[in-house]
C-alpha cells in the first residue's frame, strides 16, 4: 500500500504587502534578523520591499525543494508498497505449497502397507525437517517484514520531523504528537528485538540491520527533542533570573520566597510542557532498554544508569548563566559553593512535586525528581571546580614548588577542600532531610552528591592535597614533639586519653591522635572506597612513622647516654612506651571500625581482581589488613623489643651487684651468721632491684610492667639455677638455710604483684626443694629416675641437672 504525500503548498500575495504582526507574537530568531536588516525608522521605508523581496525569493526556492523532496519520497513509498505486495504474494504461494504438500501427504499415508513402512521410517522425518525449515523461514520473513515497516514508520516521521525544522517551524502540538508516535513505534521495535534475542539469537544478521537503522533514527530524533524542549523552556522563563542574588543573600535560609517558573505556566503552555517531558523520559527508557539488550552478559549497570535527561536539561542553563557570577569570585569561592547550595535547596521541594508524576507516568524506573535535581547541581558543580577552580590552584602551586617559598597556595587549597567538605556535609543534610531514599550503592551515591568527585577523576590531584595535608600535620606534630611538656605525665595539659587512665600515656598521645583523627576526617567525604583508602595511605601511614621514629630516637638516646642504667633514663624510655602502649590501643578500636574495615577489604579485592598475591594460606583476619593495621603492629614489635631491653638491663645490673655474692663459693658450707636473715652480699643487689622496679612501677604502664617483671623473674631464675644450683657449689645444711633465707628475700621482692612469687622461679623452686630434702629421699631420687621425678612434682630440672644438684648436697 502506499502512502499519499500531503502537499506543503504556501499561498503568496504578491501585489499587497501585509503589515508586521504584533511583537509579541515574534519569535526570537525572527526579531534578531529585523533589528538586523532594519537599524532605523528611514530603513523601514527605503529597504522593507527589498527584504521582503529576498525573503520571497528564498520561500520560492525552499518551496521548490520541498516540492522536489515530497515528489522523491512519493516516488520511493510507491517503490516500498510494490515490494511489500510481492512479498506478500510470495509467502502466499508458499502458504498454498504447504496446503497442497500437507494433503498429498495425507493421501500417501492412507495407501501404506507393511512393505512401504520405509516412508513413516525415513522420509517422512526428513519432510517434517523441510516444513520446520520453511516455517522457520517463513517466521524470519514475517518478522523482517514487520521490523521494516516499523523501522520505515519511525523513518518517516524522523523525516517529517527534520522537515518541520528545515522550514524553521516553531513548537507545536503537531510535531509533537509525530514525535510521540515515533517513540511508540521504536518500544514497539524494542520489544521485537528483545523476543528475538531471547527466542532466536541466531538472528543476528537481521537485528544488527535494524539497530543500525534504528541508531540512525535517533541519531536525529534524540538532538531534536533536546533543541525543541530548551526552546520551550525557554519561553517558559527558564531559567529565572539570578540576577537577583548577592553575596550577602546566599546564605537567607527558606525557600518560601523563591517561585519555581515552571508552576506559574498554565493551559497549552504547561500542556506542551508535560508532552515534551515526558518524550524526553520515554527516549531515555527506550535507550536503557536497548542498551539492556545490546549489554546482555556483561556488566550492564555500569552502562545503564544515566543521570535524567530532562532533568539535566533544567540544570545546564542555570549553570551557564550562574557562571556570570562564578567569574567574579574566583577569590572567594566559598560564594560558589553558597550560590548552588541555595539553588539546589530553593527547587528541590518544586521539582519533585511538578515532575516526579510525570517520571512516573513515562514508566522511567528508579528514578527520584530530588534526587537527581540535587546531584545534577552537584555533578555541575565539580564539573565547573574540574575545570575552572582547581587547574588554577594547581598552577599555583607548581609555581610555589618552583620557587621554593610556602605561601598563599597551600592555604587557598586547603581552603577550598575545607569548602568542598562543608557543602558536601550540607547537600548530604539536604537529601536526608529531603525525604530521598537511595536508589544506588552507597559509594555510587556519595559519587553523585559529593563535590569531592573531582578526585575521581585526577588521582593525581587526591595526591596534591595528600602531600598539602601531610605537610601541614607534620609541622604541626614537630612542634609538640620538641616540647618536653608533651612528655611529661606531670604537666597540667596531660590529659589522659579516654578510657586509658592505666596507660600513663604522655599528652603526645593524645596529640598526634587528635592530628590524626583530623585527617581521616577529612577524608571520610570522599565518594569511593578506593580513594579514602590512598588518602589514608599518603597521610595517617606517614604520621604514625614519623611518631614512631620519635619515640624510637628518645629510647636510642636514653640508651645511649648511660646505657638505661640511669633512672632518667629508664623514666624517659618508660614515657615513651606508655606513648606507645596508648596511641596503639585507640588505633585497635579505629581498626574495626567500618570505616578501616572497608578499606581492607576494598585492598583485597584490587589485589584479588588484579591477580596479585595469594591468600589461600593466610587468615580472613590477615585478608582485611589494611595500612593502618600494618602501622600498628610495628608499633607493637617496638613496644616489645624496649619491654625485653628493659628487663634486660635490669638483670644485667643485678647480676653486676651480686658478683661478688656468686662468686663466694665457701658461704654455702659455712654456718649461719646469727643475726642476719639475708646475706650482706646480696642485700645490695637486692636492692637494686628493687629501686629499678620502684621507678618502673611509678611510670610504666600497668601492662607492660607486668611484661618486665614477668621476663625479669625468668631471667632472674636462669640466672640463680645456672651460677648457684649448677654451679658444682657444694651444701651443707646451714648453706641450704642460708640460700632459703637470701631466696624467701629475693621473691619477697615480687610479692607485691602476685600471690605465689616462688611460681616465677621454677627452677629456682626446685632446686631448692631438692637441696632440704632428706638424705635418703635423695639417694632413692637418684635410683628412681623419671618416675621419682614425676611423684615429687620436679617438672622443669632435667634429670641430669637433678643428679648435679643432688651430689652437691653435703650431710653431717
Amino acid at each position: 500500500m502506499t502512502r499519499p504525500a500531503s502537499p506543503m503548498t504556501r499561498t503568496e500575495h504578491p501585489t499587497r504587502i501585509l503589515p508586521l504582526p504584533p511583537i509579541s507574537s515574534l519569535s526570537r530568531t525572527t526579531l534578531a534578523c529585523l533589528n538586523a536588516k532594519l537599524t532605523a525608522d528611514e530603513d523601514l521605508h527605503h529597504l522593507a520591499p527589498v527584504l521582503v523581496s529576498e525573503l520571497r525569493t528564498e520561500c520560492d526556492s525552499l518551496d521548490r525543494s520541498l516540492s522536489d523532496l515530497s515528489h522523491h519520497f512519493n516516488q520511493l513509498l510507491a517503490d516500498y508498497s510494490s515490494h511489500s505486495n510481492q512479498i506478500g504474494s510470495n509467502f502466499e504461494a508458499i502458504r498454498c505449497k504447504l496446503s497442497d504438500l500437507r494433503s498429498s501427504t495425507c493421501v500417501q499415508l492412507l495407501y501404506v502397507d507393511g512393505g512401504s513402512g520405509r516412508l513413516l521410517g525415513e522420509e517422512l522425518p526428513a519432510l517434517a525437517k523441510e516444513v520446520a525449515r520453511v516455517e522457520a523461514v517463513r517466521t524470519y520473513a514475517e518478522t523482517a517484514l514487520k521490523l521494516d515497516t516499523l523501522v520505515g514508520d519511525i523513518e518517516d516521521a524522523v523525516s517529517v520531523t527534520l522537515n518541520r525544522t528545515l522550514r524553521r517551524h516553531q513548537f507545536s502540538n503537531n510535531s509533537e504528537d509525530t514525535r510521540v508516535s515515533a517513540i511508540r513505534t521504536l518500544k514497539l521495535t524494542e520489544a521485537i528485538l528483545s523476543s528475538i534475542a531471547k527466542s532466536n539469537p541466531q538472528w543476528t544478521r537481521l537485528v544488527l540491520a535494524v539497530d543500525h537503522r534504528v541508531d540512525r533514527a535517533l541519531a536525529v530524533l534524540r538532538p531534536q527533542a533536546v533543541a525543541d524542549h530548551r526552546s520551550l523552556l525557554a519561553s517558559l522563563g527558564w531559567p529565572p533570573s539570578l540576577s537577583s542574588l548577592n553575596s550577602s543573600s546566599l546564605d537567607v535560609k527558606g525557600s518560601g520566597e523563591v517561585q519555581n517558573p515552571l508552576f506559574t505556566v498554565e493551559g497549552d503552555l504547561k500542556h506542551q510542557y508535560c508532552k515534551s517531558f515526558l518524550a524526553l523520559c520515554s527516549l531515555q527508557e527506550l535507550q536503557r532498554q536497548r542498551k539492556s539488550r545490546q549489554l546482555e552478559g556483561h556488566n550492564r549497570e555500569v552502562a545503564l544508569r544515566q543521570p535524567l535527561w530532562a532533568i539535566e536539561e533544567l540544570v545546564n542553563p542555570i549553570f551557564i548563566d550562574s557562571q556570570h557570577h562564578f567569574s567574579k569570585w574566583i577569590d572567594k569561592p566559598e560564594f560558589i559553593f553558597a550560590l548552588v547550595y541555595k539553588i539546589t535547596r530553593d527547587y528541590v521541594d518544586s521539582m519533585d512535586d511538578l515532575l516526579q508524576p510525570l517520571v512516573d507516568e513515562a514508566l522511567l524506573s528508579g528514578y527520584s525528581c530530588r534526587e537527581e535535581w540535587v546531584s545534577a547541581m552537584v555533578t555541575s558543580l565539580s564539573t565547573y571546580l574540574a575545570k575552572e577552580i582547581l587547574p588554577m590552584y594547581v598552577a599555583q602551586l607548581e609555581e610555589e614548588s618552583i620557587s621554593g617559598i610556602r605561601s598563599q597556595p597551600r592555604i587557598s587549597w586547603l581552603h577550598l577542600i575545607d569548602l568542598m567538605i562543608s557543602f558536601d556535609k550540607r547537600i548530604q543534610s539536604l537529601v536526608a532531610h529531603s525525604g530521598i531514599l537511595v536508589s544506588l550503592p552507597e559509594d555510587e551515591n556519595q559519587h553523585k552528591i559529593s563535590s569531592l568527585s573531582v578526585f575521581c577523576d585526577r588521582p593525581d590531584w587526591l595526591d596534591l592535597w595528600a602531600e598539602i595535608e601531610l605537610s601541614d600535620t607534620i609541622d604541626k606534630l614537630k612542634q609538640e614533639m620538641e616540647d618536653e611538656r608533651s612528655w611529661s605525665t606531670k604537666s597540667l595539659g596531660a590529659a589522659l586519653l579516654s578510657g586509658q587512665e592505666d596507660s600513663k600515656s604522655p599528652p603526645i598521645s593524645s596529640v598526634i591522635l587528635r592530628l590524626l583523627s583530623y585527617v581521616v576526617d577529612r577524608c571520610r567525604s570522599l565518594p569511593s572506597i578506593s580513594l579514602r583508602s590512598r588518602f589514608v595511605r599518603l597521610t595517617c601511614v606517614p604520621i604514625i612513622q614519623k611518631f614512631l621514629d620519635c619515640l624510637l630516637l628518645r629510647c636510642l638516646e636514653a640508651e645511649g647516654l648511660t646505657a638505661l642504667t640511669d633512672d632518667d633514663a629508664l623514666v624517659k624510655v618508660a614515657i615513651s612506651l606508655n606513648a606507645a602502649r596508648g596511641f596503639v590501643s585507640i588505633l585497635k578500636e579505629w581498626c574495626e571500625d567500618v570505616f578501616f574495615l572497608e578499606m581492607g577489604l576494598d585492598q583485597v579485592d584490587q589485589l584479588e581482581t588484579s591477580g596479585v598475591g595469594d591468600f589461600s594460606g593466610r587468615s580472613m583476619e590477615a585478608k582485611g589488613e589494611n595500612d593502618i593495621v600494618k602501622e600498628v603492629d610495628k608499633l607493637e614489635r617496638f613496644r616489645v623489643e624496649w619491654v625485653e631491653k628493659l628487663s634486660t638491663v635490669i638483670l644485667r645490673g643485678f647480676d653486676a651487684s651480686c658478683r661478688d655474692y656468686m662468686k663466694n663459693r665457701k658461704q654455702w658450707q659455712e654456718k649461719g651468721e646469727e643475726g642476719w636473715g639475708v646475706s650482706r652480699l646480696f642485700l645490695g643487689a637486692l636492692e637494686y632491684l628493687q629501686g629499678k622496679l620502684s621507678v618502673l612501677e611509678e611510670n610504666l604502664n600497668a601492662m607492660d610492667f607486668v611484661s618486665v617483671w614477668r621476663s625479669l623473674a625468668s631471667g632472674l631464675d636462669q640466672f640463680i639455677c645456672g651460677g648457684i644450683f649448677l654451679s658444682n657449689v657444694k651444701f651443707n645444711d646451714g648453706g641450704v638455710k642460708k640460700l632459703s633465707n637470701d631466696l624467701e628475700v629475693l621473691f619477697g621482692v615480687f610479692c607485691t604483684w602476685c600471690l605465689r612469687p616462688e611460681g616465677f622461679f621454677p627452677r629456682t623452686s626446685e632446686g631448692l626443694k631438692l637441696l632440704k630434702m632428706e638424705k635418703k629421699l635423695l639417694q632413692n631420687g637418684l635410683a628412681g629416675g623419671e618416675r621419682w621425678l614425676k611423684d615429687n612434682r620436679i617438672s622443669h630440672l632435667k634429670a641430669g641437672e637433678v643428679e648435679k644438684i643432688v651430689k652437691n648436697r653435703v650431710f653431717g
